[in-house]
């Protein structure tokens, strides 16, 4: 019972859009499938090594030195503006800070570690549904296994949302709409996620 309430709450909490699967779709629709593809790689590299910082409590250990929290939320906060104004002015002729450019897998390895959904949600997944509780390394393994299987398709389903928008081939005044409200969008999850870790 505790097994399938963790598959479902692992559901839910991924399906949920954050971050990463906004910026998906926002490179998906501007940049392709390729450059999408190669940001992909890198959410799920940085998710899983979030996931192991996590797990490792070294995560808790850091939120606990108080210029570390301040320096980690100015540069999780600085590094998501960038990335909602590449999306948000993709297709415009302001380019100051070169939108033709997409964020590729470094890009989506660095927003996993100051992606606040990131450590919010890996760290409800470990500190609750005790699935093996007597064997604490072994579940760590299946709750990481039980996540990825979740997270490789719902990420795709994003990005290939964001590849079907590109082609319909809308017009630019439509497209920048779309824009700002996917950059908008992920900076609203980012302030509610923020929200909730430091309340919860």
């Amino acid at each position: 019972m505790v097994l399938w309430s963790f598959i479902a709450a692992t559901f839910f909490g991924l399906i949920t859009p954050g971050p990463g699967v906004l910026t998906t779709a926002g490179i998906g629709a501007n940049y392709g499938f390729k450059a999408g593809l190669r940001f992909v790689l890198g959410l799920f590299v940085g998710n899983n090594a979030v996931f192991f910082i996590v797990a490792a409590g070294l995560f808790a250990t850091l939120e606990a030195i108080p210029y570390l929290r301040m320096i980690l939320a100015i540069a999780s906060l600085l590094f998501l503006l960038y990335l909602a104004l590449k999306i948000a002015l993709a297709g415009s002729k302001i380019a100051f800070i070169n939108p033709t450019k997409p964020p590729g897998f470094w890009g989506g390895l660095m927003l996993q570690f100051i992606n606040p959904k990131a450590y919010a949600v890996n760290a409800f997944f470990l500190s609750n549904f005790p699935i093996m509780p007597d064997a604490p390394i072994t579940e760590i393994a299946v709750k990481c296994l039980i996540s990825n299987i979740f997270w490789v398709p719902i990420h795709f389903l994003w990005l290939g949302m964001g590849v079907w928008l590109q082609k319909l081939e809308l017009a630019p005044k439509w497209q920048r709409l779309i824009n700002i409200t996917m950059a908008v969008a992920m900076l609203f999850v980012v302030g509610l996620a923020a929200f909730v870790a430091k309340t919860g």
